[in-house]
């Protein structure tokens, strides 16, 4: 490999919220079995572990959570729009693009009732992702989430809460670090020798 090669030391590429799961999963000194990562930013993406380790899907691909269909609450539905081409994804609700598209400004520019339905709709998408995927800890991060901050974790919590059967509900808490998350995920996959 180019890179190898160039500086003469091990080279790994991943996708960026498998390695900031990497990078909260070390930070949280998790005990827990299944851990996932979301990052709500420009767009939704999310990095889910299993006992440490990158859960990858069926030919080594990356499952993308931000890419579920949701019964949501929205003031402007013809605005939802994904960037994947599909009309309905969580992602186009509550990602940075898909704010800015649907309320004509940037997150931190919301009112109380524009943040109430973005906190509704994560809250859904929360409840797919506990269903399907059974995690014991849900960790968001990226600048939609951190700008948000505890108030919409909360609310997307309690949607969640109400919401969720058949299985037991995760914790759900806002990133250790912020906007490190990658980097420190990073320094974990160099301290592990690969991810």
């Amino acid at each position: 490999m180019l890179m190898e090669q160039r500086w003469g030391c091990s080279f790994y590429v991943d996708v960026d919220t498998n390695v900031a799961a990497l990078g909260e999963y070390a930070a949280a000194a998790s005990a827990c079995r299944r851990f996932l990562y979301i990052t709500l930013s420009t767009g939704m993406g999310g990095g889910y572990l299993v006992d440490g380790t990158i859960y990858r899907a069926m030919g080594g691909a990356h499952p993308e959570i931000g890419h579920q269909a949701i019964n949501f609450r929205c003031m402007h539905p013809e605005r939802v729009s994904c960037e994947c081409g599909a009309p309905d994804c969580l992602e186009a609700l509550i990602s940075g693009n898909g704010i800015r598209r649907i309320y004509g400004k940037p997150a931190e520019q919301l009112d109380d009732h524009e943040w109430a339905e973005v906190a509704y709709n994560l809250g859904q998408g929360l409840r797919n992702l506990a269903t399907i995927y059974l995690p014991d800890l849900i960790v968001l991060g990226g600048g939609v989430a951190v700008g948000g901050g505890e108030r919409l974790i909360a609310a997307a919590r309690q949607v969640l809460a109400e919401r969720l059967r058949l299985v037991p509900i995760p914790a759900v808490r806002l990133s250790q670090l912020g906007y490190d998350t990658a980097l420190h995920g990073a320094i974990e996959i160099a301290r592990l020798g690969g991810a």
